[in-house]
This record gives structure tokens, C-alpha cells and sequence, in this order.
């Protein structure tokens, strides 16, 4: 099962096909995000995240998402500009992707299945939930989009000793 997560393929912001095989070994930290939420200041956090751990081996993986709210309107140039100027992410992003309904990705499919959220529901309520994965695959835990990233670093560490 924890095979299978690692094997479905990802495309990178720059059109790249990747699978999260590319990052075995390491905890990943998988994120539906946006440039217009709320939620979005959270890009610094997750790159304070990236910049404290990447050489332990945690990777963060950013996948913008149009489906709440319209918040992610932008081409994937305009995403990585609008990331890179007003934030400084340098950790990896990935093309768009829907979370929920007919056209989900199927890594955001097994994620959720892996993780559910509260009493059991599969869908994603809303940009920045967050998917922390061991280095085999395995789902460790599903983060709601009102954790902030700082507040994942207890979880994060265990999964780096």
C-alpha cells in the first residue's frame, strides 16, 4: 500500500514528471495551496519548515489548487513568481491539481483515504491541508488548514530521529 503512494506521478510547476519515489527515504510534507487565501502567509512558515529541516530530510511539496474559492487563479509562472517574491519559497511546487470531486488527483485521493479528516470525511475543506508522509510512503498524519506550519515541528522531528 505504501508503495503505491510513492509510485503515482506527480508533474512539477516546470512540467516535470515525478513520482514521490523521487524523495524516498525522506518525510515529506504534501500542502494544497493557494496565492489569495487566508490561509497564504502560511508559504513563509512551510519555508521556515523547508529551511530547518531540508538537510534532515524532510521535503515539502506545494500543490496549488483553484477548487475553493477561485484563490489560485495564476498560470504556474505566475505561481512560482508570486511564491518566490513574496515569500521566498524555494521548496518544491507542483502543477495544479483539483483535491476533490470527479477530477482529484489520485495523490490527493490516496492521501485522504490514508489520512482522513475529522469523523472520518475525506474531503479537503479547504487550501493548505497538510499531509505529513514518512520516508516509506506511509501517511503519518492529515493537518487541517488552520495549523499553522510552526506548529508541526514536534511531529516533523519525530519522524526525523
Amino acid at each position: 500500500m505504501s508503495d503505491a503512494l510513492l509510485e503515482i506521478p506527480v508533474i512539477d510547476i516546470k512540467g516535470e514528471q515525478k513520482t514521490l519515489a523521487d524523495y524516498a527515504g525522506k518525510a515529506l510534507l504534501v500542502v494544497n495551496t493557494a496565492s489569495e487565501c487566508g490561509f497564504t502567509p502560511q508559504y513563509q512558515g512551510l519555508e521556515a519548515l523547508w529551511q530547518a529541516y531540508r538537510e534532515r530530510g524532510l521535503v515539502i511539496l506545494g500543490f496549488p489548487c483553484n477548487q475553493f474559492g477561485r484563490q489560485e487563479p495564476g498560470d504556474e509562472a505566475g505561481i512560482v513568481e508570486f511564491c518566490e517574491l513574496n515569500f521566498g519559497v524555494s521548496f518544491p511546487l507542483f502543477r495544479k491539481v483539483e483535491v476533490n470531486g470527479p477530477g482529484a488527483h489520485p495523490l490527493f485521493v490516496a492521501l485522504k483515504k490514508r489520512a482522513p479528516g475529522l469523523l472520518g470525511s475525506q474531503g479537503i475543506k479547504w487550501n493548505f491541508t497538510k499531509f505529513l508522509v514518512d520516508g516509506e510512503g506511509r501517511t503519518v498524519k492529515r493537518f487541517a488548514p488552520t495549523t499553522k506550519p510552526e506548529a508541526l515541528r514536534d511531529e516533523i522531528e519525530a519522524l526525523l530521529m
